[in-house]
């Protein structure tokens, strides 16, 4: 999967999406309504954000209403605003490991900020829901993507080995579902529930990225948020000195 300029990727999405909202092909057999396929396709949710579009993004960077939300959250909640930091300063001891990683599966690089909105980069983070490490695998995930978890080992809080899983699984979604936002999602709410999701409203399991925000609506809360708030924590990343964030030291010497 050879990575292409970020200018033609974005330019092959708006064109899918056009193509999407003219072609409605339900699947045979699934009781999902033309009519309302077509009006799903047709709102105009998310658009290319030229203003801040440019070759250092791998991923498209879609603007919506939830990105603006939680770049406002992350710059102007005190508490927020310090948590991000702490995630900044972080995301050094992670960078050139995961960086290296993405890049050899030819992946966007922008996928390291879900971990960042996963763990907070903390490689011994535990979730509620018993999710751990620094990519919030839960045991039976982690296991099928070959991480040893059990009383004595646990190589969910392995950052190498985790990240190795995560992007595997990552890769497989994105194979699903032929989209990086629609994979995030999968990877926050589960797999089968997106599936279900887009075969319902889209009449196929496999979109673009601005599928993501036609299916929103109907996805958890939490997965509703959760590919807004990567993208937002990119966009301030990429450019902390204009959101008023000190830079990290491996990036000032750039």
């Amino acid at each position: 999967m050879k990575s292409k300029p970020a200018w033609t990727r974005a330019i092959g999405a708006t064109a899918m999406a056009a193509v999407a909202a003219l072609y409605i092909i339900p699947r045979a057999g699934s009781d999902s309504n033309p009519v309302n396929i077509a009006v799903s396709r047709m709102v105009p949710v998310a658009v290319i954000d030229s203003a801040t579009m440019s070759d250092a993004w791998d991923l498209p960077n879609l603007d919506n209403p939830r990105v603006d939300s939680w770049v406002t959250r992350f710059t102007t909640s005190p508490t927020m605003r310090r948590t991000l930091a702490i995630w900044l300063d972080r995301k050094t001891s992670y960078d050139d490991m995961i960086s290296t990683k993405l890049a050899e599966r030819d992946m966007p690089q922008e996928l390291i900020y879900l971990a960042m909105i996963e763990s907070g980069f903390n490689p011994k983070a535990k979730s509620p829901a018993a999710a751990g490490g620094l990519w919030q695998f839960i045991s039976e995930t982690g296991r099928r993507y070959g991480l040893t978890v059990n009383r004595r080992v646990d190589e969910r809080n392995n950052p190498g080995k985790a990240t190795d899983a995560a992007l595997s699984y990552l890769s497989d979604l994105y194979d699903r579902f032929g989209s990086w936002y629609l994979a995030a999602a999968a990877y926050n709410t589960g797999e089968n529930r997106v599936g279900r999701i887009m075969r319902e409203t889209t009449g196929s399991e496999r979109g673009t990225d601005a599928d993501y925000y036609r299916i929103a609506k109907r996805l958890p809360a939490e997965t509703r948020d959760y590919v807004p708030k990567m993208i937002a924590a990119a966009r301030i990343a990429k450019e902390p000195d204009k959101y008023g964030f000190e830079v990290p030291e491996t990036e000032a010497r750039e």
